[in-house]
């Protein structure tokens, strides 16, 4: 049964989003297609990242809790993992923006994207010599210049809300993952290359990781999916 563990992790974190996504006043079974584009190309270029950390040793996962099917030397779990927590996010995101006002103005939103792209930056420079905080910051500065910048995207401030009201699902997930409940974690990381600053047993690169991920899936659901209906 502990060989499941990874795969019910899937499962349980999309299910329910899956089910609701049919009913009547949500409708976001329209927009299957759209997420489904914007979750594998965005899912493409995260599991490139993946396979070259997990080549490197910047993380491994635990077989103990894996079915043993490997695409590209990483866990089938791990490649469904970028199909399922965008999913739960993207809906949940969809469903807030569908039915809330929760758009920022323009001013503080500004603000806001300056000053995360600032300190984003200055983590990702000081800490150049842990690949996993470096990497994921900078790209994730890189991120938010192109997306608000070039893209002229004016959801990052609500985006940035609603992933922050996601926080508590994606502590439990990922708490999971690396340990939280568990003998061991599924999820291993090298000590030499992240900071080494957790919640609970969650690197706070993740957070950042899993911020990047989400705002380009919901960039690319946007541009793909159909008038509203």
């Amino acid at each position: 049964m502990l060989s499941y563990t990874y795969l019910l992790i899937d499962f349980f974190t999309v299910i329910i989003c899956f089910i609701f996504s049919f009913h009547h006043k949500i409708k976001f079974n329209r927009h299957f297609g759209a997420f489904f584009g914007a979750s594998l190309l965005v899912g493409f270029v995260f599991i490139v990242w993946d396979v070259w950390f997990t080549k490197n040793g910047v993380w491994w996962f635990n077989d103990k809790y894996l079915l043993g099917i490997r695409i590209l030397n990483l866990p089938v779990e791990e490649i469904l993992f970028f199909i399922c927590i965008p999913f739960s996010c993207v809906f949940t995101y969809f469903c807030l923006d569908k039915f809330f006002k929760l758009d920022w103005k323009p001013l503080p939103e500004k603000i806001f994207v300056i000053i995360s792209i600032i300190l984003a930056l200055i983590v990702g420079i000081s800490f150049k010599e842990k690949i996993y905080t470096s990497f994921t910051f900078l790209t994730t500065s890189a991120s938010l210049f192109i997306l608000y910048f070039l893209l002229k995207q004016r959801w990052i401030g609500k985006a940035s809300f609603i992933y922050l009201l996601l926080m508590p699902g994606f502590l439990l997930v990922n708490g999971i993952l690396t340990g939280t409940g568990l003998e061991s974690p599924i999820v291993n990381y090298n000590p030499n290359d992240f900071l080494g600053i957790r919640i609970l047993t969650i690197p706070i690169e993740d957070t950042v990781y899993g911020y990047e991920l989400i705002l380009w899936n919901i960039y690319l659901f946007q541009k793909f999916k159909q008038p509203k209906t």
